[in-house]
Parts: C-alpha cells; sequence; structure tokens
C-alpha cells in the first residue's frame, strides 16, 4: 500500500495531475508514468 503513495505523490508533483486522475490508474499504467519520468530527469540532470 505504501507504494501506492509514493506513486501518486511522484506522479503528481512531476506532472501536476490531481490524486484522483492518478489512482484511476491501474498500477501498471502509474509504473509506466513512474519510469518515463524517471527518464526525463535523469536525462535533465545528465545534460547539467
Amino acid at each position: 500500500m505504501e507504494n501506492i503513495f509514493k506513486e501518486v505523490a511522484f506522479i503528481a508533483y512531476h506532472f501536476h495531475w490531481d490524486r484522483d486522475r492518478i489512482l484511476e490508474m491501474s498500477h501498471k499504467e502509474r509504473h509506466a508514468w513512474v519510469k518515463e519520468i524517471s527518464a526525463i530527469n535523469e536525462q535533465i540532470n545528465k545534460s547539467r
């Protein structure tokens, strides 16, 4: 259960989507967005 809070917080922080929108997603979809956001952050950090 703790992971769902981390996933929701992570996505909401980066994409500013509301909690309900994120909670409507399946775990698989949330996890995919978490991976995408992480990849974006990695690219940003490499270019600094």
